[in-house]
């Protein structure tokens, strides 16, 4: 009597359980891709001023141009632009909200550890004619990266991820199994009939089937979050939005190893530092410009 007791709860029991372990599975798994795709943001906005440089670049008209020089300019500029100028601007309405998101999920931390990672890793690259492997430094840092591959910086992401991917199948097989539990309970009361007893036998089956239908119900319910979770996987897909984000990195990287004419590490070179006021970064930055303009001219009208 007490396994059929305890057959009973658990059967009970058993659809709350995996009601419970799918919000489970649905918080996470939208925590997971909002902190890949804000990753990814910042790639969009790293590519798209990438994009712009080389648009601006006439061929040949400056030269000796070093390839970490212009990595760390641009990746400088993006991060100083997204978040600093954002920030105390507040042009948009979105970008008050994903202030704080930016807090909540560690992204700003994230992109400052790797812009610094990226300049690290590309400082001792050797110059040559070739490509070198850009695509396995950008995998290597994201997957390094502290605050990307954790979510909230605390729970491991690959791991959770996996987790949640094969809720799907655990769900059927919890429902199953709640199933074959129910019969298996209803079964061990059938023993005690007496056909002899026709009250008493249609009593014990009619019991028999309402424990079997509602046995049932749990493999109805199991497949029912298998399929939930099967649309939630597919609407909230983390691994297209990272092979998106590090495409993108690469390529953008790729862009700037083709500009430039070596990989020259300059002696006073100042380290990226992400506490920096960005304002003052991006006004140097800009009068830089501005010098390095004027330095040809001035050197042709001496000429002249």
């Amino acid at each position: 009597m007490n396994k059929k007791i305890a057959a009973e709860y658990f059967i009970l029991c058993l659809p709350y359980v995996m009601a419970g372990i799918f919000l489970f599975g649905l918080f996470f798994r939208a925590m997971i891709y909002y902190t890949v795709r804000r990753h990814e943001w910042f790639s969009k906005e790293f590519e798209k001023r990438v994009n712009r440089f080389i648009d601006s670049e006439v061929p040949g008209k400056v030269k000796d141009v070093s390839f970490y020089v212009l990595a760390k300019k641009t990746l400088e500029r993006t991060y100083y632009e997204v978040f600093e100028i954002r920030d105390r601007m507040k042009r948009r309405r979105p970008d008050a909200i994903m202030a704080v998101s930016d807090r909540v999920f560690l992204v700003r931390q994230g992109c400052a550890w790797l812009v610094k990672d990226i300049l690290k890793q590309v400082k001792f690259l050797k110059w040559t004619e070739e490509t070198p492997k850009l695509l396995n430094i950008t995998k290597a840092t994201l997957e390094h990266n502290p605050c990307f591959n954790r979510v909230f910086g605390i729970f491991p992401m690959t791991g959770l991820n996996d987790l949640i991917s094969i809720l799907p199948g655990l769900f059927v097989v919890a429902g199953i199994l709640g199933t074959f539990i129910g019969i298996a309970g209803g079964l061990s009361e059938l023993g005690t009939m007496n056909l002899q007893d026709l009250e008493n036998t249609k009593n014990i089956m009619d019991r028999f089937l309402h424990e079997i239908s509602y046995a049932m119900g749990t493999s109805i319910t199991g497949i029912i979050f298998s399929l939930a979770s099967h649309v939630v996987n597919v609407i909230f897909n983390p691994e297209r939005s990272y092979v998106s984000m590090v495409d993108r990195f690469e390529s953008a990287l790729d862009l700037l190893w083709y500009r430039s004419d070596n990989n020259n590490y300059p002696e006073h070179e100042r380290p990226f530092d992400e506490h920096r006021d960005a304002v003052e970064a991006l006004a140097e930055d800009a009068l830089n410009k501005e010098i390095g303009k004027a330095a040809p001219a001035t050197a042709v009208a001496r000429g002249a």
